[in-house]
């Protein structure tokens, strides 16, 4: 059974007449933070499944030949250049369309303070649940992960205080990551029904249009 899916673009961007940009990507995973910065930046997303424990791709083809690393996502454009790390392909998508908001404009300490974000989640919190999806690993080491990210979502929620999105009153790419790390918590044994600014912004969060769409496109709309 495929577990995950590949990001996989094998054009470069380009507007329909109908105004739409579209990308051919092929995207990673149950929901992922790829498949919902796409739909807020506009981008035509298309679907591919990875065997993340044979690597091999839907449609055929080895994904080692595609990314060595052996794990998704991979964004590859036309010219044959390949990004890989979510955080670093996000920020791709969102500056193919500047006027979505999705990330500040580059070199200025705003995009500065988005890049420390995406590092924060990024290592801080969808790194510390990995171990949490080992099942060969001992409960009592998972509880250490546990708790660890406890503090660190308690870190997050004190952040969202008066604010409607990390950056205020604007939705970019790390509300895209957070949100999808935080919906991992319920399914390793994480509560974090007591941390209200965080409820409260990820049901903002959940009802935004093109989340909805990336859930529904996945089947994990209600």
């Amino acid at each position: 059974k495929a577990q995950a899916l590949l990001s996989l673009a094998r054009d470069t961007p380009y507007r329909r007449p109908d105004g739409n940009i579209f990308l051919p990507i092929v995207t990673q995973r149950l929901f992922s933070m790829r498949s919902i910065v796409a739909r807020e930046a506009g981008i035509k997303v298309d679907l591919q499944k990875v065997n993340t424990k044979d690597k091999s791709m839907e449609g055929g083809g080895d994904f080692w030949s595609v990314n060595a690393k052996g794990y998704v996502p991979t964004l590859e454009l036309d010219n044959g250049q390949r990004l890989t790390e979510g955080p670093a392909i996000v920020q791709y998508l969102a500056d193919q369309v500047p006027a979505s908001g999705l990330a500040p404009a580059a070199g200025t300490m705003a995009r500065y303070r988005l890049m420390e974000w995406l590092n924060f989640i990024s290592t801080e919190l969808h790194k510390g649940f990995s171990p949490l999806f080992m099942p060969t690993l001992p409960e009592e080491a998972k509880a250490i992960y546990r708790a660890r990210l406890a503090d660190r979502f308690e870190y997050v929620d004190a952040q969202l205080e008066g604010k409607q999105f990390l950056f205020g009153d604007t939705f970019t790419v790390a509300d895209a990551y957070l949100f999808t790390v935080s919906s991992w918590a319920r399914h390793v044994g994480i509560d974090l029904s007591a941390r209200a600014h965080l409820q409260a912004y990820l049901a903002r969060v959940a009802a935004r249009p093109a989340v909805q769409a990336a859930l529904q496109a996945e089947g994990l709309g209600g």
